[in-house]
């Protein structure tokens, strides 16, 4: 069998037993892009579920907050634009002046954009029209942030940015699904929150991109509830199911229960569960990664996003559901040394100070989430460089709970071995010569499934125009 495997920013053939099943990790076709994307945006608003039209739910001249999904989520079409405008309009047929109205980029602990890079997310002439009333939240702004107390039922501290709560409507634009990972209330309870908050769900068993039963979503409609109840105004969300990084196929408006219901039941068409891939388990599982991570927008991959958060987290799926005990893992990646340090100035620190103490993501969590951040200098970039939070570093480990289940992990072909190495992963030279290395341990007839991942990455990196 010839496989053509992603490779960073090219791809690599390798050829791989006959008795290889085929498993597929591809965004799968089947939704086809809206032509007329704003009279679709304005039917939703025109008919929303689970909540009456915008302009009943604000009294003229009222203030009001648009939040948006940042540039991480993997949508580079102009969803978010034309949300916004399509909402404005409505509220300004309800007496809502412009002037009345802010934008903010739910950015939560990713780093904020600078006013090119928010351009590219909702046009040009809204960055020009708002001026200072768009800004990207600021996790740790004490200022803009208010605490709403715990949750009645798990005691989960809920904190959200102030405008939130000062504002008489709230109105959030999701700009597409991954999976069932995001959407729903991970929309402000995430985005407009902090490290408090985050840390509750954020960790290596509560993050989750399942469709169905998602435990993390389950915390969230929590917090979400909790919110609206303290609150008292019901925040107004537009959910859309994306077709491809570019388009988008399905909107819809109304309350944040009901749209993430419309959206869910719509993906549930395209992605059945992982288990349902394949009727048996593997030894063995090849795929490639490519140069891609959500992290990484206008800027470059390092090797904790490429060989954890993407390699066992993003791109691993199948391994819990598929794998044997003390399976194999295969990943084609050049997994080069390459470190942005303004962007994630902090992710080198944990690969040479944390990773070589432990790969626990557990212990990691508990030793070091809370230090790093509370590190005053990477705060500081943070806040005030376009950085990444500094403990996004460490959640990025989070990934490495798959170890538990994955015996070795062999990296073909990397440009400096000792980059894999250094995370305790064996190297080959070749896939062929790390299948050769799998079968020592798991036999010549041994289970082995390729993984068929995108062969091109879906993240704009540095220069790159949405």
């Amino acid at each position: 069998m010839i496989a053509t495997l992603p490779y960073g920013p090219a791809t690599l053939t390798a050829t791989l037993p006959d008795r290889a099943a085929v498993l597929s990790n591809e965004e799968p076709p089947g939704l086809a892009p809206i032509d007329d994307l704003d009279g679709a945006v304005r039917a939703a608003l025109a008919e929303p579920v689970g909540l009456p039209r915008l302009g009943e739910l604000v009294r003229p001249r009222a203030a009001v907050l648009i939040a948006f999904d940042d540039g991480t989520v993997p949508s580079y079409g102009p969803i978010r634009g034309v949300a916004i405008r399509a909402v404005l309009d409505e509220l300004g047929a309800a007496g809502v002046p412009r002037a009345n109205v802010r934008l903010i980029c739910a950015n939560a602990l990713h780093r904020m954009f600078t006013p090119d890079e928010l351009g590219r997310l909702v046009g040009e002439d809204l960055v020009r029209e708002f001026g200072p009333r768009l800004r990207c939240h600021d996790a740790e702004d004490p200022a803009n942030l208010v605490d709403l107390g715990a949750t009645s039922a798990g005691g989960y501290p809920v904190e959200v940015h102030r405008a939130v709560v000062e504002s008489d409507l709230t109105v959030y634009v999701n700009a597409c699904y991954f999976r069932g990972f995001s959407g729903g209330w991970k929309s402000v309870c995430v985005g407009l929150s902090t490290y408090r908050s985050i840390k509750i769900h954020h960790t290596p068993d509560g993050m989750s991109m399942s469709l169905h039963a998602n435990r993390m979503h389950a915390l969230l409609d929590e917090m979400g509830r909790h919110l609206e109840a303290r609150t008292g105004r019901r925040v107004f969300k537009i959910d859309t199911v994306a077709a491809g990084p570019f388009a988008t196929a399905r909107v819809f408006a109304g309350s944040v229960e009901a749209t993430r219901r419309a959206a869910l039941t719509t993906l549930e068409t395209l992605f059945p569960p992982r288990r349902g891939l394949a009727h048996r388990q593997f030894d063995v599982f090849v795929y490639g990664v490519p140069d891609w991570s959500p992290y990484a927008i206008w800027s470059t991959t390092n090797p904790i996003l490429t060989l954890v958060s993407s390699g066992l987290g993003y791109l691993g799926g199948v391994i819990e559901a598929l794998g044997r005990p003390g399976c194999t893992v295969i990943m084609a990646t050049p997994a080069p040394d390459r470190w942005d340090t303004a962007r994630h100035p902090a992710y080198r620190e944990v690969w040479e100070r944390v990773l070589p103490v432990t790969r626990d993501p557990y212990r990691i969590m508990r030793e070091y989430a809370d230090a790093f951040a509370a590190r005053p200098d990477y705060v500081e970039q943070y806040r005030h460089a376009f950085a990444f939070h500094p403990v996004h570093a460490i959640m990025a480990l989070y990934p490495l709970k798959r170890l538990a289940r994955v015996g070795r992990v062999i990296v073909a072909a990397p440009e400096d071995p000792r980059v894999p190495r250094h995370l305790g992963f064996e190297v080959a030279a070749s896939v062929e010569e790390a299948i050769r290395q799998a079968e020592t341990t798991h036999g010549r007839d041994c289970a082995i499934a390729y993984v068929k991942q995108s062969t091109t990455g879906e993240t704009p990196c540095e220069g790159a125009t949405p």
